[in-house]
């Protein structure tokens, strides 16, 4: 799916947070958003994906050369953030097929398969809730870059990993992230290095005026 924006801008009462972005991501192109903690990163990101609406400018989804209405544009989207909360109450193979009945697995994979791929089959049957930080952040990642969906979202990816989990992350994105719509918000290197190209929020920050 390409994603286009013209002249983005979002403010929270009377501050801007960005303004100004005009910007195409191409269907198959990895990208980074790149600038410090709290600039806008994550805003942009839930712009993206729907669930927030700018303050100014135009968003336009298309896959193929056709537009996708903006009802429908969740079905193509696969997001994992650290403000986005798991069921902690659900067991891991729980939580695998409860996602399933939503958003399919890619290549028909299966539950099964993927608590392979996280590395925990001694944890299948263990509640969400005992998992430590670090596991569930697997977990999101699992569930966002294995599922069906031609926009992936990535805010933050490594949080809570430790240097191997961050191979398995890269692991991951080379596995699965081909031929995908691929959009990665850190300040972290490791986070985003594969990417073809970045926008740095910085960039689109309204200037002050001198007194």
């Amino acid at each position: 799916m390409d994603i286009n924006l013209n002249n983005i801008g979002k403010r929270y009462r009377f501050e801007w947070i960005f303004r100004g972005i005009t910007h195409t991501f191409i269907q198959g192109s990895q990208h980074a958003i790149l600038g410090p903690n709290g600039c806008g990163k994550s805003t942009l990101l839930n712009i993206l994906s729907g669930h927030l609406t700018p303050s100014k400018g135009t968003i336009q989804f298309s896959k193929d050369a056709n537009i996708t209405d903006k009802d429908q544009v969740y079905k193509e989207v696969c997001i994992a953030a650290p403000y986005i909360e798991l069921i902690e109450e659900l067991t891991l193979l729980e939580s695998l097929k409860f996602h399933q009945k939503f958003k399919p697995f890619l290549l028909g994979l299966q539950p099964a398969e993927l608590i392979e791929v996280l590395n925990f089959s001694s944890s299948k049957n263990k509640e969400i809730k005992y998992f430590s930080s670090g596991m569930k952040q697997r977990l999101k990642l699992v569930l966002a870059i294995c599922s069906t969906g031609s926009v992936l979202l990535l805010d933050e990816p490594t949080t809570n990993l430790d240097k191997q989990g961050v191979s398995w992350y890269q692991d991951l994105i080379k596995k699965y992230a081909a031929d995908r719509t691929l959009i990665v918000a850190s300040n972290i290197e490791h986070d985003y290095e594969f990417c073809e190209s970045s926008l740095n929020i910085l960039d689109f920050k309204p200037k002050r005026k001198l007194p």
